[in-house]
């Protein structure tokens, strides 16, 4: 089944943590930086006062840190936290793998059939370990650990990597449990995506990404289409980078695949696994086998929520942030 997926299934531009714009005035302590460590610098954003316990946001595939709402960071640092948004390597303002060659999406499926190592510029781990390492950076103990699609996978990752530095884990949209579930929850849904076409060509990079926005909204989403082609505009102003868009997809689709029973069992904070029901892109069964997977996580299905992160549901998820966040003790 894997080799049979078309390649545009698992690079869908913006697809593993889109966001629905919301305009908002920053009304606390905002503050932006590049914490530079290693080999690599992440672009950041801190909303709220560093002396607070910490939340810190893990985005998608291809999506930079606006994929988290300023409103919604806001909304997180108003209940007493310190919100850390950021740049996934390879996307946004942070560090771009451009001497790294493209993904060998054949030499990558075989590996995968055969369950061999596959050839990646870079793995999930690598990134969970980036997410650390921004912590360190910021001289963060322990934080809150929240991430949506790929970033929930990340999430999961740094839970039972670094378990020292993890206080709670909320892990969104993401599977990562068993490795025989299939790569997209609805391929006819999600064929009426055109595949990518020429790095240079913006425009159709723009029409092709507020297509995905209102495929994975799923069938209860009204869009603005005026609202999001302003977004994604935007975000393309601040960073496009196709290029790193495809080997993140690389590492996403190998993380996905993984199948990592043993290392979720091993998790001892205490986690949330959100999901919503009419995702296209994961299947919520894949998202309930992380939570079975994980000592005594709670599992909260979204009723109408798709595969983005979008208005009508950003108090949803806040509320039950912060309802995890309030189970773990000082």
């Amino acid at each position: 089944m894997l080799l049979k997926t078309p390649i545009y299934f698992w690079l869908l531009a913006g697809l593993w943590a889109c966001q629905a714009p919301r305009i908002s005035q920053p009304a606390i302590p905002r503050h932006q930086g590049l914490a530079k460590f290693d080999t690599i610098g992440l672009a950041y954003e801190r909303f709220g006062r560093p002396r607070n316990e910490a939340i810190l946001l893990i985005g998608g595939t291809n999506s930079q840190l606006t994929v988290w709402p300023v409103s919604f960071c806001e909304r997180l640092a108003r209940a007493g936290y310190q919100v850390i948004r950021f740049d996934n390597r390879d996307a946004g303002l942070s560090t771009k793998f451009t001497r790294a060659a493209g993904p060998d999406w054949p030499a990558i499926g075989a590996a995968l059939q055969a369950k061999r190592p596959v050839p990646l510029a870079y793995t999930l781990d690598d990134m969970a370990d980036d997410a650390v390492g921004l912590l360190t950076y910021l001289a963060i103990k322990k934080a809150h650990i929240v991430g949506v699609s790929m970033g929930g996978m990340i999430a999961q990752r740094v839970a039972y990597r670094h378990a020292d530095r993890v206080l709670s884990l909320v892990s969104i949209m993401a599977g990562g449990g068993k490795a025989d579930f299939p790569l997209i929850a609805k391929p006819a849904v999600l064929a009426s995506i055109p595949p990518p076409g020429p790095p240079t060509d913006t425009t159709a990079y723009i029409q092709r990404e507020i297509k995905v926005w209102q495929v994975l909204g799923g069938p209860r989403y009204r869009t603005d289409s005026a609202a999001i082609r302003r977004q994604v505009e935007s975000d393309r102003m601040r960073s496009y980078n196709p290029q790193g868009y495809e080997r993140q997809g690389a590492a996403s689709m190998a993380g996905f695949y993984a199948g990592r029973q043993q290392q979720l069992q091993s998790i001892r904070v205490p986690t949330l696994v959100i999901h919503g029901s009419e995702d296209p892109l994961v299947l919520p069964a894949a998202g309930r086998d992380v939570a079975d997977h994980i000592p005594n996580a709670r599992f909260e299905l979204i009723d109408g929520m798709g595969h983005l992160i979008a208005e009508p549901w950003l108090d949803k998820l806040a509320d039950l942030i912060l309802s995890q966040t309030k189970q773990v003790l000082p």
